[in-house]
């Protein structure tokens, strides 16, 4: 029976033992509780572990009960996929190609590799190999057995990833920002999209081509404060809190509340609420004005961006005006809403569309505004001449009380929430909550809320980070009501193909963010397929905790940089201020906490010997003293560190601002909500009007410049 259990389990891909990344390396078993409400989490039903056997027999006859999958993802050198038929309709296949329902002209063979008798027929699985040359694309499968026909979707995909030539060339360079934190004497707050084309702007002036951005996805209308851009209710549409009111059509001065403005301006942290209940209530007067006049040029545009968005605006826009009704008088979110407006397709949300078209109308609105300021940041950038430009962000999840687990709940893993076991930079693991793909779900669908998602956040973009690029392969799957999870697998095979194949159709790079817990060999499958992987200095040590490494055996395929938006700034690192952080929060026990101190002064010693071995250190600040305990900064250690780093190996080196301009508090404190840490509030302390006057800044870029050109 166990082993049986076992055999279901790797079958669907619910890992039962595995290991985590943190210092020791522990292994855990998860409980036979744990594994069984995951794998009904994932759809599947079985009461009883005894009744393994049934379920495994069951999704073992489940590929001879339909014609043809949902899709087939194949390698343009290599199109092969099967059909599955009674093997007395086996000789009379007939089998036809689309593009865009244009027939396709391909030359194929076929052979039967498997036949199997259910109940009282026979069936074979035959195998389709198409010997034409196909350009990598989406195609449709028609495929007629003579008495019936069967229709798929053929991807093909490129081998590898889009990677733009000029990196075969030199090495670039550029800043990984949070949009939010950027400060200027214009923005109301927080950074918007203005500051994001001055700063593209400011970057062609200092040679960088590269600006990585946070996830930039629409949150919460009415909970402003719930600020984490890795929690978005809808991954396929913008933030409206980066509009830069002041240059939407129909603005005027004295639609803004002075008062309020400056409250938002002078807050050390972002303000949220005050910041986006003030630019609503500006851009509602503007939408008054708006659509009061439905005949102009610009309300067309308007109507023409709905259309193209389609049903996904519309039911992102529907949801928010639901939600906007109902959140001060039902609990729980959406899934607190009566039972018919918990589905979209309910003649209730009929009827609530029929009632609140002008509620929806503006939230489509502000989706318009968002996107077409966007494009001024692409068009900017475009003019600029960055060689590769914005370097965007997709989370590995969204909330649970999300519009997008609202619109296609059944996608999502039930009941679950993502997470990641204990690794070397967070030894207490993290429980994210954030919805993730039923990989089961997701194959039905065909991959595309998948392809939708790549898609959006592609459009434009000269590259895109996967955020936790692991969960191509597999996710760290927590049940709602546990602590305790485990590993889920996806397609991986699949999930690389379509990244390839989007990544090629929108000339756009990739690059997974891999730090945490890293399968063996995981690095190389995605280097294979293209996608470079991302390094951090505090990570480029030998066998994990040893010397770091030199800058020339950092990654050649990687996007490298000092730390990350999850990790302590250059100064507060130094200082250990982080590790205090945690043991106030009760993050860490007194013994972990003494852990994490000698562990930091042995890597203070080794970066300093680093740092000497290189020769980093700026003249005219040469290395005085060694503060391995904490008890101060360097004198020139930023410089140092910054030319440590930007000499890598690496193909692109981001540089932060964090880091230079020497802040000592944490952006975000992974495992803690803002009532515990302000995560997602840091507001830089030099504002962008202010960057060619800072010696730091300066002397940094010019650091920074020269290491690069250096091969």
């Amino acid at each position: 029976m166990q082993n049986t259990w076992e055999k279901l389990l790797e079958k669907i891909g619910v890992v039962k033992t595995y290991e985590d990344a943190a210092q020791n390396h522990k292994t855990y078993t998860a409980d036979d509780e744990t594994l069984r409400q995951i794998v009904n989490c994932l759809g599947f039903e079985l009461k009883n572990i005894e009744d393994s056997a049934q379920l495994l027999q069951k999704i073992e006859h489940k590929r001879w009960q339909n014609t043809l999958e949902p899709i087939y993802v194949v390698r343009c050198g290599h199109i092969v996929f099967d059909a599955v038929v009674k093997a007395d309709e086996a000789e009379n296949l007939k089998l036809c190609i689309f593009q865009n329902n244009k027939p396709q002209t391909v030359n194929y063979t076929q052979q039967t590799v498997e036949n199997k008798c259910i109940g009282h027929s026979e069936y074979v699985r035959v195998q389709f190999m198409i010997t034409s040359e196909m350009l990598p694309e989406y195609y449709e499968i028609k495929l007629d057995t003579g008495k019936n026909t069967a229709y798929s979707v053929l991807a093909v995909t490129p081998d590898r990833c889009y990677v733009p030539d000029v990196l075969q060339q030199r090495r670039l360079w550029g800043f990984a920002i949070q949009l939010y934190a950027l400060t200027s004497a214009r923005n109301w707050g927080v950074g918007d999209f203005t500051d994001l084309q001055n700063f593209a702007q400011m970057c062609v002036k200092v040679g960088a081509d590269v600006i990585g951005v946070n996830p930039l996805n629409v949150l919460f209308h009415d909970y402003p404060e719930n600020a984490s851009p890795y929690s978005s209710i809808s991954r396929l549409f913008l933030n409206p809190i980066y509009i830069d009111v002041e240059k939407v059509c129909g603005y005027k001065p004295e639609y803004v509340d002075a008062a309020a403005l400056k409250v938002a301006r002078q807050s050390t942290d972002i303000d949220y609420t005050t910041v986006y209940t003030l630019k609503i209530a500006v851009l509602e007067k503007i939408f008054a004005k708006f659509v009061a006049a439905p005949q102009t040029l610009e309300y067309q545009k308007f109507e023409k961006y709905c259309i193209n968005a389609g049903v996904d605006l519309d039911k992102l826009a529907t949801f928010q005006a639901i939600y906007s009704a109902y959140h001060d008088k039902v609990f729980g979110g959406w899934h607190g809403w009566s039972k018919e407006l918990q589905n979209p397709h309910s003649p209730a949300v009929s009827e609530f569309k029929k009632t609140h078209k002008r509620e929806i109308l503006f939230f489509k609105f502000l989706q318009y505004v968002a996107e077409l300021q966007l494009q001024e940041v692409y068009q900017t950038i475009k003019e600029c001449g960055l060689k590769i430009g914005l370097y965007r962000d997709l989370p590995v999840g969204l909330c649970k009380d999300s519009a997008e687990l609202w619109a296609g709940n059944d996608l999502f893993i039930k009941d679950c929430g993502a997470g990641a076991p204990p690794d070397i930079f967070f030894p207490t693991g993290q429980k994210w909550c954030l919805g993730a793909f039923n990989p089961y779900r997701l194959k039905d669908a065909a991959y595309l809320p998948f392809i939708k998602i790549l898609r959006a956040a592609m459009q434009g973009a000269g590259a895109l980070r996967i955020d936790h690029v692991m969960s191509l392969m597999r996710l760290y799957i927590i049940p709602d009501t546990s602590e305790n999870g485990t590993y889920v697998y996806y397609n991986f095979d699949d999930m690389l193909g379509i990244v390839a194949l989007e990544s090629y159709r929108n000339k756009c790079m990739v690059v997974g963010e891999s730090i945490g817990n890293v399968p063996d060999g995981f690095i190389d499958k995605i280097h294979a397929r293209g996608i470079y992987s991302l390094s951090v200095l505090w990570a480029e040590r030998w066998n994990g905790g040893g010397d770091f490494k030199a800058p020339a055996d950092f990654p050649l395929h990687a996007f490298c940089s000092v730390g990350t938006h999850d990790m302590a700034p250059l100064k507060m690192r130094w200082f250990g201020y982080d590790i205090e952080t945690m043991f106030k929060l009760k993050m860490l026990d007194e013994q972990e906490r003494q852990n994490q101190y000698k562990g930091r002064e042995d890597e203070r010693r080794r970066l300093l010997g680093a740092l000497d071995w290189a020769g980093v250190w700026p003249q005219d600040k040469p290395r005085q003293g060694d503060c391995i305990y904490g008890e101060g900064y360097p004198n020139g250690i930023m410089e140092a560190v910054e030319a440590y780093a930007a000499a890598a190996n690496s193909a692109v080196y981001l540089a932060q601002l964090e880091d230079i301009f020497g802040v000592e508090v944490l952006q975000n404190l992974p495992g803690t909500d803002c009532d515990k840490h302000p995560n997602w509030r840091r507001k830089l302390p030099v504002k962008i009007e202010d960057y060619a006057q800072n010696t730091d800044f300066n002397r940094t870029v010019g650091i920074i410049r020269e290491k690069r050109k250096k091969s």
